[in-house]
């Protein structure tokens, strides 16, 4: 029996992920009122017609959010294979997302966005916490967050609550403002001097082949590796469930992508969610 309940921030994609697991064969209820939810895994015990179930809870719910946790503790008693997926996105994504959109946020009312999302995460807090997998779409697209989906309940691979985007980018563009650390390479030999190396990227072999043959790039991936091994557990002892590094050089075409490429690689085996963007690779 797989008994998923979804649910998270308003804006942060529960919706889509509803839409996902009910792709994959999960029949998916939204908005379900708190008290049917242990009527609804005692009648899937019962009834195998229905083998994977999937319901959506939110903050719609109002003053039944606060029964929620008791009818979860009833949960662990009875029914304890059951799993909470937690969608999540910061408050500047989610206002941005509700101002794309028009929507107005359940517990904003007339009033400003942000104060409705900053209610609704005190009031979901406990959610969170009893949380078996946290994907924080902040940086996902579409087919980033099936990719999780994907990993979670089709492929049964391991998953990992914490979340590293790896980003090279270019100064002359500014600095990623999401960006937790930021780390310059222009101390490292430029491609872009090398006339046959001048128009291609870091994603071609010629070029990253260039930018590591320099003893100081081997050096400083180690230190990054070394410094990262030692910050992620921690951030994730605080509450953290996501890093984004920028890695940068002047036009974020060629030493900040090969170095974002490197480390990426590296932090792969880490056994944390990676995911590499290059976001002035075009320009």
């Amino acid at each position: 029996m797989g008994f998923v309940i979804v649910t998270g921030m308003s804006g942060a994609g529960k919706s889509q992920a509803l839409k996902m697991l009910e792709d994959i064969g999960y029949f998916c209820i939204d908005n379900l009122p708190i008290p049917f939810i242990t009527k609804i895994a005692g009648w899937m015990e019962e009834d195998d017609t229905v083998e994977n179930i999937a319901l959506g809870i939110d903050s719609r719910s109002g003053t039944s959010l606060s029964i929620l946790e008791k009818e979860l503790e009833h949960l662990d008693k009875k029914y304890s294979n059951y799993k909470i997926l937690f969608l999540d996105a910061s408050t500047e994504v989610l206002v941005k997302r509700f101002k794309e959109t028009r929507r107005t946020h359940p517990l904003s009312g007339v009033g400003r966005v942000d104060r409705g999302i900053d209610l609704e995460r005190k009031k979901i807090e406990f959610l969170k916490k009893r949380a078996d997998y946290i994907i924080d779409t902040s940086h996902l697209l579409i087919r980033d967050l099936k990719s999780e989906m994907d990993k979670i309940f089709l492929e049964g691979k391991q998953y990992s609550n914490f979340i590293i985007t790896v980003v090279s980018f270019g100064f002359k563009y500014g600095i990623p403002v999401d960006a937790d650390l930021v780390f310059d390479v222009r101390f490292l030999p430029n491609p872009y001097y090398i006339p046959e190396l001048k128009y291609k990227t870091g994603n071609d072999k010629d070029v990253f082949d260039y930018v590591m043959s320099s003893k100081e790039a081997g050096c400083f991936l180690d230190k990054l590796e070394d410094m990262l091994t030692f910050l992620v557990p921690n951030y994730i002892i605080e509450g953290k469930n996501q890093l984004v590094i920028g890695i940068g050089c002047t036009g974020g075409k060629h030493r900040s992508v090969t170095l974002a490429r490197s480390i990426a690689k590296r932090l792969d085996k880490l056994e944390y969610g990676i995911k590499l963007e290059h976001r002035d690779i075009e320009k």
